[in-house]
């Protein structure tokens, strides 16, 4: 498979008024992720892997290197990057049908025809009878198929996901996790999937990177290789949790001083 996302020497710097408040984020990052790959991202809370993808959003500007996209420069917000959040992020005055349409309707798509390829969504993600729905009376799990949807139906080349089932119950949160496989399996998307829960990352991602605390590097890249649908509760899947797990406690015992 040929890379679609790279990320070259990436460094990240929230300048302070003195020295011991400048926030050092990245310092150099480097990894790649393959067309058509589910790319997890799990690391310490606050080592920046949020940052992460609101830099390759275009949401923030990087300090220095490369964000590339089949071998080209992104620079700033572009329509072949779509960002799914942990918050939906959904418009509470636009029903759930005007809340899908909105990409397309940024983009100049007529009325008619993105109210149909709309409708297409509300029917392939189960939420037919919903439609003219406003979020406050949508549940949790109903709210992040929207969200989905609304950056799936512009097609953009790599789908961002962050956190995007971290506010579910843990049952809503499986039945999403196999909501998203079964949505992937589909079109094969790119998508970098961050997540603070190892189970998660293990179940969902071909390649899991796990991040270092602050100024973040990346530990280890570990290749799945398992066939979907995987057991969560397997041995192969254990081993690589706990090798994860173990990773990520040794980190935080070494991390240095501030």
């Amino acid at each position: 498979m040929s890379i679609r996302l790279e990320i070259t020497d990436l460094k990240k710097v929230y300048a302070g008024n003195t020295p011991e408040t400048v926030i050092d984020v990245f310092d150099g990052m480097n990894f790649s992720i393959q067309q058509g790959q589910i790319f997890s991202i799990v690391g310490p809370s606050g080592c920046g892997k949020t940052t992460l993808l609101r830099l390759i959003a275009g949401l923030e500007e990087k300090t220095s290197g490369g964000i590339l996209l089949d071998g080209k420069s992104l620079t700033g917000c572009d329509e072949q990057v779509g960002m799914v959040f942990q918050e939906y992020a959904l418009f509470p005055w636009r029903k759930l049908v005007e809340n899908i349409e909105v990409a397309l309707e940024i983009k100049g798509v007529d009325a008619a025809v993105r109210r149909t390829m709309a409708m297409q969504y509300v029917r392939d993600f189960g939420l037919e009878g919903f439609e003219n729905a406003f979020p406050k009376e949508l549940s949790g799990g109903m709210k992040q198929r929207v969200a989905i949807a609304r950056t799936l139906i512009a097609n953009p080349q790599v789908v961002l996901m962050d956190e995007p089932f971290g506010s579910l119950d843990s049952q809503t949160r499986n039945v999403m996790q196999e909501f998203l496989l079964k949505i992937w399996e589909e079109r094969k998307d790119t998508i970098l999937f961050v997540t603070h829960n190892v189970d998660e990352a293990v179940y969902v991602g071909d390649r899991i990177a796990v991040l270092s605390p602050r100024p973040a590097g990346i530990l280890k890249i570990f290749d799945v290789g398992l066939d979907r649908p995987r057991n969560r509760t397997g041995k192969e899947e254990n081993r690589i949790k706990s090798d994860i797990l173990q990773l990520l406690n040794a980190s935080a015992a070494v991390r240095p001083p501030s």
